[in-house]
């Protein structure tokens, strides 16, 4: 009776956040030379028209062939320690606290099957949280990925030599609001990514299951779930990422104020005058062969850590 009864206590949350944050950070370690690649194709031609910059970067393999001859092969893992922290912080809150508003059956409809618009509203809120308490990782990550050789270098040049250094830089400098230069377009970016993510992600994961094309506990059906969200959340995000990444790596005058930017929507209106709508699509090839494989690592790691870990966890109880 008592085993019966310790099976049912609710499941804790603080290892809901560690097991999102060492899927993501382990899709990140491999996905990272993808983001270098999409940092600085989002940042070639900053607020120039098209044929008025010179194009260093043509596509992904172009991009992954110039920055080794140029940088060397190892700048293709620039960034690599702040991303893997900023997955494991951002991620592991976004993911974990997905799980326990699941957990605590906000996703799911009275009669207990998945609910698309709550998952959406639930990936959205949890999206939120994680990209404000992941925002410093994110800034000093997008920062030393787009440092390059003169000439090959895109975007302004922060000159960072680490992730401490960069973090200590900042907040001496700015104080720790500058820590949190950044988030305001990071929030959409990261909230809309999420919403739709984790909101295709469980109605697909769900539908697949409920075909029985693989066995219920399959790992096959958190894969080909993934796949169908990465694909959407490529589609969807790409605006907000761009405009992410001009944010956080925009030049900063002495009193704090961006030299480009005000703000997201004053992002949004520049790069629509000077760019037209093909400049918030900048990086999407290297952003959707990152997004999705990146999708599909953290998910089904997810997926599988999650049920292993309670697997066990069971068995020793």
């Amino acid at each position: 009776m008592e085993s019966r009864k310790k099976q049912q206590q609710p499941r804790s949350n603080k290892i809901e956040f560690i097991l999102g944050g060492l899927s993501s950070s382990g899709a990140g370690l491999f996905t990272n030379p993808l983001e270098v690649v999409k940092t600085r194709m989002q940042l070639q031609g900053e607020l120039k028209a098209k044929g008025l910059y010179t194009v260093h970067y043509r596509h992904v393999f172009h991009a992954f062939y110039t920055i080794a001859k140029n940088d060397g092969f190892l700048a293709l893992q620039n960034g690599l320690v702040p991303a893997l922290w900023y997955q494991f912080f951002m991620n592991g809150v976004r993911l974990g606290s997905f799980q326990i508003f699941d957990n605590m059956g906000f996703t799911r409809g009275k009669d207990g099957r998945v609910s698309f618009p709550q998952s959406v509203l639930a990936g959205a809120l949890a999206g939120c949280i994680g990209a404000a308490v992941g925002s410093p990782f994110y800034m000093v990550k997008t920062q030393l990925q787009a440092q390059a050789t003169e000439a090959i270098a895109v975007g302004y040049q922060h000159k960072h030599y680490g992730l401490i250094q960069g973090l200590s830089t900042t907040y001496r400098d700015f104080g720790i609001c500058g820590m949190w230069r950044g988030v305001s377009g990071a929030l959409p970016r990261v909230t809309i990514g999420s919403a739709i993510q984790l909101s295709t992600f469980s109605t697909s994961k769900a539908f697949i299951v409920n075909t029985k094309i693989f066995p219920s506990n399959s790992w096959l059906n958190a894969l080909l779930a993934s796949m169908i969200s990465g694909v959407l959340v490529t589609l969807f995000m790409t605006p907000f990422d761009v405009v992410s990444t001009r944010l956080y790596n925009q030049g900063i005058d002495a009193n704090g104020r961006g030299l480009y930017y005000s703000g997201p929507l004053n992002c949004f209106s520049k790069i629509f005058k000077s760019e037209g709508i093909w400049g918030f699509y900048k990086g999407w090839g290297p952003s959707f062969t990152r997004l999705v494989p990146h999708t599909i690592l953290s998910l089904v790691l997810w997926t599988e850590f999650r049920k292993y870990y309670f697997y066990y966890q069971e068995i020793a109880n």
